[in-house]
């Protein structure tokens, strides 16, 4: 297992692996700083001047989580700065390596490989940005969110978690019609960016949604005057239940809709095939691997099971 990462990662940084537009290279990043949340939950700045600089709202770095542990873990890249050379990554610490990333300190070097994936679109937006991330989809769409702001287009961003969010949650100034008036709570960077924003969890959180993320949205579409319908377009990450439900709302309303799937994986450079979904072709039904087909897909061509 050794000797074929290691040779996996010398052919990525001489180019010899196919990938998007051969993008993806192997960095060593600093970490810069770490932030622990309630529910085992933390965040990594890291330098990584060479990924920062490629990265776009849907990728993902697969990433060494100590230098004693040879198998990568794969993490959405919450946040990219070009300018500043840095990436945000936020994970849960469940297993052996997120427990060992956990306990990586400033100034330690992490091994990334990426930036990897097919990420959201990056242009020609829909007037109305529906954006939804459920637990460990959050970062991508903030990400996101940053990206369409950068654009001058203003989305509404729900966010939904079973455990305590990885922030602290704020009541929100911004005004957002179609929502109880319960509902006021907030991601504070998304306040920051004058994004609109709501919480929604059944953990009785106060100021968030009694409720799972998808009700919330489709509360808030249904409001909506039938002509501004057709300006919403959604864009969502999260488990794949929640997913399968967010596709069968925007078929429900006719609307665009891209997902980016979670899935297993071993490689994440796509030569393993170890997390492969079914979709729909021009040609029928095919399997397409969510590390590099992926993981943004458009979720009327996945076949949900």
């Amino acid at each position: 297992m050794i000797k074929v990462t290691g040779n996996i990662e010398a052919r990525i940084e001489n180019d010899a692996v196919p990938n998007e537009r051969n993008t993806i290279l192997v960095e060593e990043a600093e970490v810069v700083s770490t932030k622990a949340y309630d529910g085992a939950q933390y965040a990594l700045r890291l330098h990584a001047p060479r990924v920062a600089a490629r990265s776009k709202a849907g990728h993902f770095v697969h990433l060494r989580c100590a230098p004693e542990l040879w198998l990568r873990r794969p993490m959405s890249i919450m946040r990219a700065n070009s300018k500043h050379g840095w990436i945000d990554i936020l994970f849960k610490a469940h297993g052996t390596g997120t427990k060992l990333l956990a306990k990586r300190n400033i100034g330690d070097i992490v091994s990334l490989i990426g930036p990897i994936g097919k990420p959201f679109k990056q242009e020609t937006y829909c007037r109305r940005p529906l954006l939804i991330g459920g637990g460990v989809g959050i970062p991508p769409i903030v990400f996101l969110a940053e990206h369409l702001r950068e654009r001058s287009v203003n989305p509404f961003v729900i966010m939904g978690s079973e455990v305590p969010f990885p922030f602290p949650v704020t009541p929100s100034q911004i005004l957002v019609d179609g929502i109880p008036n319960y509902v006021t709570g907030t991601m504070p960077l998304m306040e920051d960016w004058g994004i609109p924003c709501r919480l929604a969890s059944r953990q009785g959180f106060a100021g968030c949604f009694d409720g799972f993320v998808t009700e919330l949205a489709t509360h808030w579409i249904e409001f909506q005057r039938e002509e501004h319908k057709e300006e919403i377009e959604v864009f969502a990450c999260g488990p794949t239940l929640m997913l399968k439900t967010v596709a069968g709302i925007a078929r429900q309303f006719n609307l665009k809709c891209q997902v980016s799937l979670e899935e297993f994986m071993a490689c994440g450079l796509g030569g393993c095939a170890g997390c492969p979904i079914e979709v729909r072709t021009n040609e029928g039904a095919a399997m397409k691997r969510v590390c590099v087909d992926g993981p943004v897909f458009e979720s009327a061509d996945v076949i949900f099971a």
